[in-house]
């Protein structure tokens, strides 16, 4: 009988404290958006570009599974060096005001936590990898810490969130080449643009905000030629991914993947013309769509050319 009613008793005090580790893990999942994946697809897809075209349509499962890891590794750990950075903005905002930082909901320390354990992950992942990416991946993390305070100084976060976003692009060329190329940095040209293209719209969507806390953005800086402007840098972006390809010997294969691209790239366009948060915000997300078109261009590009 008293055996019995220690396992009761084990139990009721173990539950609530099992559901409230459940709880706190799902903080943490919030705080790195494991449940909203956005992030990690356009930090993703840059990087298999690279990987599959160094590699010439042959990355290797390792490298893949390296780099893919890597992605969602960084990603999260990013999210947390962001949010602490941005926890008293965050708070002003109706779209970011429910994220664990910004509702009190978790403290900053733990958030620095989640960093750190997501850094020693990727450092096992950089461990197999080139010496060269080593170096590479102190100027990546330099990128990552220093991003989220650029909005405070200027109204170009976006192109430098293309330098942190895009440094994927050089660390797979060294891994899958051995060396950095002029088609590597074009490449990486080309990131550059796109983030600040999808970024801007997301800047769009916070505009009324991020005008009245002081955050400053391209959305901002741009002002009433915003639209105009994207449109050209999609132009811009859409071409300099054409000279790659041409650079590279890609066919028609993959220039089908751009025309894709460009029709993704004009439903965002008309997504935002009218500048709706909601609108805006849609297009940002459109972005994906975008750059798994460039993606299966590359990859059909090279599984058809062998067959």
């Amino acid at each position: 009988m008293n055996r019995r009613l220690r396992k009761l008793r084990s139990i009721l005090v173990t539950y609530p404290a099992v559901r409230a580790g459940l709880r706190r893990l799902r903080l943490y999942a919030e705080l790195t958006r494991l449940n909203r994946p956005i992030g990690a697809l356009l930090l993703l897809w840059p990087t298999l570009w690279a990987l599959w075209l160094a590699s010439d349509g042959h990355p290797g499962a390792r490298l893949f599974f390296i780099f893919l890891a890597g992605v969602w590794v960084t990603r999260g750990a990013g999210c947390a060096i962001n949010d602490f950075a941005d926890r008293n903005f965050d708070a002003s905002v109706p779209r970011t005001r429910g994220r664990p930082l910004a509702s009190k909901q978790i403290r900053p320390f733990e958030a620095w936590l989640v960093a750190l354990l997501h850094g020693f992950l990727a450092l096992f992942l950089l461990y197999q990898l080139p010496r060269l990416d080593w170096w590479l991946a102190l100027i990546g993390v330099f990128l990552m810490v220093s991003y989220p305070f650029l909005k405070r100084w200027t109204h170009l976060p976006q192109p430098y969130l293309g330098l942190a976003f895009g440094w994927g692009i050089p660390m797979a060329w060294v891994a899958a080449r051995g060396h950095l190329d002029a088609a590597a940095w074009l490449l990486f040209l080309a990131n550059l643009i796109w983030a600040t293209i999808y970024d801007t719209f997301y800047a769009m969507a916070d505009r009324p905000w991020d005008t009245r806390i002081g955050i400053r953005s391209t959305a901002i800086l741009f002002g009433e030629y915003d639209r105009l402007i994207v449109i050209g840098l999609q132009i811009l972006l859409l071409v300099a991914l054409y000279l790659l390809g041409a650079n590279l010997g890609l066919t028609w294969i993959y220039n089908t993947g751009l025309f894709a691209a460009a029709c993704f790239a004009l439903y965002e366009d008309t997504l935002a013309w009218k500048r709706s948060p909601a609108g805006c915000f849609h297009a940002f997300l459109n972005n994906s769509w975008f750059g798994a078109a460039i993606f299966a261009g590359i990859v059909l590009n090279y599984a058809l050319k062998r067959s």
